[in-house]
């Protein structure tokens, strides 16, 4: 099954880029300046930004249906992002390189099913929950913080 991996759109975080501080803070936001390599993952390019760069710290609603599953958690965005990460078959190098939570939902947006998996062996576990009937779209989160990390669906 070939599968289609997404990032956030940048545009959805634009009233955000180059604001002040104390205006992000208002917000809930906050500016960090990446410290240390793989320390910050951009959920729009699904890479992580460099030392030195600047990301922003924010809570997103990733599941948004009124359902049990509806859900929100923080999440970094680079204040710098170029397109969303969007890829037919290609694992990014931001969800390769972590252990994954992967979990599948149906149309009505209640999972029908959930696995954790080495980012490397991502294929094993996603492949088959897309191949599932009843699997609407997948969601890939951080295992280790919780995080939401990009959607997948079949291509």
């Amino acid at each position: 099954m070939t599968f289609r991996i997404t990032g956030l759109p940048a545009a959805d975080f634009a009233r955000l880029i180059g604001r002040p501080d104390a205006e992000l803070a208002a917000r809930g936001v906050s500016r960090v300046v990446v410290e240390a390599p793989n320390a910050a993952p951009c959920r729009i390019t699904l890479d992580d930004a460099a030392p030195g760069e600047t990301v922003l710290l924010l809570n997103y609603e990733h599941q948004p249906a009124d359902t049990p599953y509806r859900s929100r958690h923080a999440i970094f965005v680079r204040e710098e992002a170029g397109p969303a990460f969007d890829a037919v078959g290609i694992v990014p190098a931001a969800l390769r390189r972590r252990p994954l939570s992967v979990r599948a939902f149906d149309a009505g947006h209640l999972m029908v099913d959930a696995d954790l998996v080495d980012g490397a062996e991502l294929e094993r576990v996603l492949e088959p929950m897309l191949a599932r009937p009843d699997t609407a779209y997948v969601q890939l989160h951080y295992a280790k913080r919780g995080c939401y990390a990009a959607r997948a669906e079949r291509a």
